[in-house]
């Protein structure tokens, strides 16, 4: 292309009136025609009441809730007496709602999906006690039940991994999941200190329920020195990818494996915030050195568009490890992710 005053002229004739929402792309004119309105405005993202994601704020009775037609819930859970370390996840939820300038637009899935969906926050589950810990994992399978029988589409933000459990146990009941796991660990730990309900052990819990088909499910990023706990993994039909294992296979091979074992089922996608190395997100309660890198999280993200996806969830965000935010902004980011491949979802299709 040569440039020239021509060229200059052009530019300025198309380009030189209008507002930033004024495009000539079809695809993306049709994003700003949900963003922009007719002045050339569109909200400051600083302004306004923080949701997860900026979507649209609903509230619902949680005794009788009216979910209306949303196909997804935002939801909250801001529980964290699970933990094994460092406590603060229950500060999760509410740091991530707080990180601006997420989206609106996907560019490698070509959705905007807060706009693409029904989806709505619904604010956080409420718990009965603030200190009882099999009793909130009580009030978060009550309270997914409910979101489960109305046929919407759970993606939430805890919270520590032991939420997964419960809500599994409601989205599950029926037919098993398959899940798609991107942690540190592989979280199928057996029972100490008397309690199996921990955050070390919600995916022994949930297969043993009845709830998760382990040959459904791939882990991946796992590594760190709890290796030793994590047999019922394999000894269940699990499939594992170390961290270390990552880089050697290449993302395309992660991808297809992952695909080749949740197949076209229903699937959950969980991911803990440690399955990314501390360098990008220090801020959780158990880091290990070594791990994902947030390009490859988002690029085996990106391949799983068309999974049938029945649910999801982002957890262990512990803000206060975290001077920069850059914890809950990669966390953030994984939400929209998770939210975007749900655009391609068979089951909201």
């Amino acid at each position: 292309m040569t440039w020239d005053r021509e060229k200059l002229d052009s530019l300025r004739e198309k380009y030189g009136q209008g507002h930033g929402g004024d495009l000539f792309d079809p695809a993306f004119q049709k994003v700003a025609n949900k963003i922009f309105d007719k002045t050339g405005t569109r909200m400051a993202p600083y302004a306004g009441i923080c949701t997860l994601l900026d979507a649209p704020q609903r509230d619902v009775d949680p005794a009788d809730p009216d979910f209306g037609d949303l196909q997804v819930a935002l939801i909250g859970v801001p529980m964290d007496l699970g933990v094994t370390n460092r406590p603060g996840a229950r500060f999760g939820p509410r740091a991530i709602r707080d990180i601006e300038r997420i989206g609106p637009y996907n560019h490698v899935l070509e959705c905007a999906p807060v706009y693409d969906l029904r989806v709505a926050d619904l604010g956080d589950v409420p718990f009965a006690s603030r200190y009882r810990l099999e009793g909130s994992l009580d009030d978060i399978e009550r309270y997914y039940q409910k979101v489960h029988a109305a046929g919407v589409v759970p993606l939430s933000v805890g919270g520590d991994h032991s939420i997964t459990h419960p809500i599994m146990k409601a989205i599950g009941k029926d037919q098993p999941v398959g899940m798609i796991h991107i942690d540190a660990h592989c979280d199928t730990g057996g029972a100490f200190d008397h309690t199996k309900f921990h955050h070390g052990g919600p995916f022994r819990n949930a297969v043993l329920d009845g709830v998760l088909d382990p040959t459904r499910t791939v882990q991946i990023g796992i590594r760190g020195s709890a290796e030793y706990l994590w047999e019922f993994s394999v000894d269940s039909g699990m499939t594992v990818i170390h961290a270390e294992e990552v880089p050697q296979m290449g993302i395309p091979a992660v991808i297809e494996k992952a695909l080749e074992v949740v197949g076209d089922g229903p699937t959950y996608i969980s991911f803990d915030i440690d399955g990314i190395d501390p360098a990008f997100a220090p801020g959780t309660g158990t880091p290990e050195v070594g791990g994902l890198t947030t390009r490859e999280v988002l690029a085996i993200l990106h391949g799983l568009k068309g999974l049938n996806i029945i649910g999801g969830d982002v957890v262990e965000v512990a803000p206060q490890y975290d001077t920069t935010t850059n914890t809950a902004q990669a966390g953030a980011q994984v939400l929209f992710e998770i939210l975007s491949l749900m655009v391609y979802s068979p089951r909201l299709a």
